[in-house]
């Protein structure tokens, strides 16, 4: 499955934003990611076109089965990464700055074993 960054991120951001909404709206996206309106819209376009997202009536926005799946992904990376930062002893805004950085370039090998080195601990 290949997709660019920007989109996983928009991903697992609605996912993110939906355990704590009971419906997702561009606005919220745009606010929690502190981007401009017009920015998401484009993004949230190009979500639905390829199948990630379903945009309803309402304007509310629910993830595909497509789209949850990268969602829990990078979101599963996300939540590793940074708990494996903290563990180092790294500042929990850096470890999850960082973290944010590495989920979508780190080979599943490399994820694998830092995931099964902090289920040992």
């Amino acid at each position: 499955m290949n997709i660019h960054e920007s989109a996983e991120d928009y991903l697992e951001r609605i996912l993110m934003l939906s355990f704590k909404k009971e419906k997702v709206h561009s606005i919220d996206i745009a606010n929690d990611m502190g981007y401009k309106k017009p920015s998401i819209s484009r993004a949230v376009k190009n979500l639905r076109e390829d199948g990630y997202i379903i945009f309803h009536d309402d304007g509310a926005i629910t993830l595909t089965e497509k789209g949850a799946e990268i969602a829990q992904r990078i979101y599963e990376r996300h939540e590793i990464l940074t708990k494996a930062f903290i563990k180092l002893g790294v500042d929990p805004k850096v470890a999850n700055d960082d973290a944010c950085k590495v989920e979508h370039d780190l080979s599943e090998e490399t994820f694998q074993a830092i995931k099964n080195s902090l289920n040992k601990q």
